[in-house]
Order: C-alpha cells, then structure tokens, then sequence
C-alpha cells in the first residue's frame, strides 16, 4: 500500500517561500502522477499542481499559477510542491495523492481530487505577519 507523506509545512510570512514534499517510504514516485491539493477551512478542497507519470507534463490551477511549480527530485523519491509569492488565501492544509492503481497518470487542467485514491496526512501552511 502506498503511504504518501507530506512535509515542510509551517509559518511564513507574505511575499515568502515555502517548499514541501511529498515522499512514500520504500518507493520511487515517478511511477505515479501526483497531485497537490489544499483545503482551507471551510472551503472545498482545490487542486493546485499535478505532475505526470507518463510524460512528466504540469496542471497548474490558475488560483496558482505562476507562483507555483512542481517537480520530481532527480532521486524520484520525492515530489516538490515550491510555493513563491505566497499571500495570506495560501492558508490551507496541503495534501498530496496519487492513484495507486495507476490508471491515472497524465495531468490535466480539470484534474481533480476524484483522480487520487491514496493520500497523505496533510501539512498546514500559515501565510501571515
């Protein structure tokens, strides 16, 4: 069974970076797409980026769109969510997820959380002074 964990989470100011990863202990990632996702309180959870397993292609929502990206480590042991420009509406908890049957595996723009069927436990991010 695949175990996604997310990472680097935490407190950070407006304008700033942030960068979190996504790793599953005993596996290497680039056999699935992933998919980052956030869900602040109160509001539906939202796709941010998804990266593919078949061609390596990006979805990026347009709530984030060049501010954020995501990549593979050269390793293919971990996923990097990089957050750049982040505004207090970035509040959320951020998930990662993956289909661990591997039928879904290209991105793209109306990728979704109905995609995913494994996910992780999720790192909160605060954007604020």
């Amino acid at each position: 069974q695949l175990k996604l964990v997310e990472s680097g989470g935490g407190l950070v100011q407006p304008g700033g970076p942030l960068r979190l990863s996504c790793a599953a202990s005993g596996y290497i990632l680039d056999a699935w797409a992933i998919g980052w996702f956030r869900q602040a309180p109160g509001k539906e959870r939202e796709g941010v980026p998804c990266i593919s397993s078949s061609d390596g292609s990006t979805s990026i929502a347009d709530s984030v769109k060049g501010r954020f990206t995501v990549y593979r480590d050269n390793g293919r042991t971990t996923v990097t969510l990089q957050m750049n420009s982040l505004q207090p509406e970035d509040t959320a908890v951020y998930y990662c997820a993956a289909d661990e049957t591997l039928r879904f595996r290209l991105c793209g723009p109306s990728f979704s959380s109905a995609d995913f069927n494994s996910w992780g436990q999720g790192t909160q991010v605060f954007v604020s002074t």
